[in-house]
């Protein structure tokens, strides 16, 4: 639970006590997704894709980037939007409970919107990739020595995201698990690191560092091209990388 719906309910619920029963939360802006007013997220719409489906093939196929965006992202907005919806009516219905158990919804969905998001842009067409330079290739040289060295830790981390499942008492059975691989930079420091967030968290606000990109190794990203070879789909979409947006993101967060 992030830190600023976990304030927001102790708000509420500090109100609740002192209030009549059937007192209202006086104001709709009291809970808040990432520093933002829920207010700010009502109907909100599924970003349109910056190239055609069959563009980053034969990195990703179409089938993949159809399906991955029109079904999953699309999957991720409307729960985003019911999610944000119940809680703004149980906001002015002074309901804890619901509050509640709304909260964990509104993480992962308005999560896997923030970080589709982030996906997409990050991904370009093969003919139209250019080489990392500037100012953020200078940064990962001298974080990891080269950019290879960073491709091999990028890749060792993302590929390695893993879930334990506790199957019996003290017998811990690791999978292969759901999440993101990030390269992130603190905005205070500067300073470039690579990160890992499972299932659908949002780095940002559970961090405080600026994601870079980030590379989506949830199985409907790859299984219909790359089959259960997550490493693989990893060590191709170097190819597909949209590296002047990556450096406009990096500039814009240390600046």
């Amino acid at each position: 639970m992030s830190l600023t719906i976990t304030l927001a309910l102790f708000a509420l619920a500090l109100s609740s006590l002192s209030a009549p029963c059937d007192a209202r939360v006086p104001s709709r802006d009291l809970l808040a997704f990432h520093g933002r007013s829920l207010l700010e997220f009502e109907n909100i719409t599924l970003p349109e894709l910056p190239y055609e489906y069959s563009a980053l093939e034969p990195v990703i196929s179409a089938e993949i980037m159809e399906l991955h965006h029109d079904k999953h992202h699309r999957a991720f907005l409307a729960g985003f939007n019911t999610a944000v919806a119940g809680l703004i009516a149980a906001q002015d219905s002074n309901n804890v409970a619901s509050i509640v158990t709304l909260t964990s919804a509104l993480n992962f969905n308005g999560g896997g919107w923030i970080n589709h998001n982030l996906f997409w842009p990050s991904l370009t067409p093969v003919s139209n990739y250019t080489e990392l330079s500037g100012p953020l290739g200078e940064a990962i040289d001298e974080t990891w020595g080269s950019f290879d060295a960073f491709k091999t830790a990028f890749n060792t981390a993302t590929i390695g995201i893993q879930v334990r499942d506790m199957i019996v008492v003290r017998l811990i059975k690791i999978f292969q698990g759901s999440g993101w691989g990030w390269l992130a930079v603190n905005p205070a420091t500067g300073v470039l690191s690579i990160t890992t967030t499972a299932n659908q968290d949002a780095l940002q606000p559970r961090t405080g560092l600026v994601p870079l990109f980030g590379v989506d190794v949830w199985e409907h990203a790859y299984y219909l091209q790359y089959y259960n070879v997550r490493a693989d789909y990893v060590n191709a979409i170097w190819q597909i990388i949209n590296w002047p947006e990556v450096e406009q993101r990096y500039a814009t967060a240390t600046a």
